[in-house]
């Protein structure tokens, strides 16, 4: 099974991102985004989720998987590559770092924060950058 955690890592926001602060993801009149559901999920418990739970919590939430087919279904999602939390629209457009754990739990950094700043100068944190939107 493949797997989208990282261990003591600090995924910074993209170079291409435009906004100089952290923003909540809308949440508007259709379905919730991938961003605010991710968003809602690691907002409302930091340090309680590794990406592969927020991972597949979002994919089953969208596709409505009764909670009784979720670990077959989790399976079945993991048995194939699966696009890491660099990828996400929080740290691409609206302005989050996430930080990882050494045991994998992942929690939101805000952009211009001081914690995002110690994070980002922190030697002993492997760093990396969220996927740009845009070709360079």
């Amino acid at each position: 099974m493949g797997s989208t955690n990282y261990t003591g890592t600090f995924i910074q926001v993209a170079g291409d991102c435009s906004t100089t602060a952290a923003e909540q993801p809308p949440v508007g009149d259709q379905a919730p985004t991938v961003g605010a559901l991710q968003y809602a999920l690691i907002a409302e418990h930091p340090y309680q989720f590794t990406s592969d739970d927020v991972q597949f919590e979002v994919y089953a939430t969208r596709r409505g998987i009764p909670a009784e087919e979720r670990a077959a279904a989790r399976q079945a999602f993991f048995s194939k590559g699966q696009p890491c939390l660099r990828a996400s629209p929080l740290s691409k457009h609206y302005g989050w770092g996430i930080h990882h754990e050494d045991d994998c739990r992942i929690a939101l950094v805000p952009l211009g924060s001081d914690e995002y700043q110690t994070l980002a100068a922190d030697p002993t944190v492997k760093q990396l950058k969220a996927m740009r939107s845009k070709r360079a």
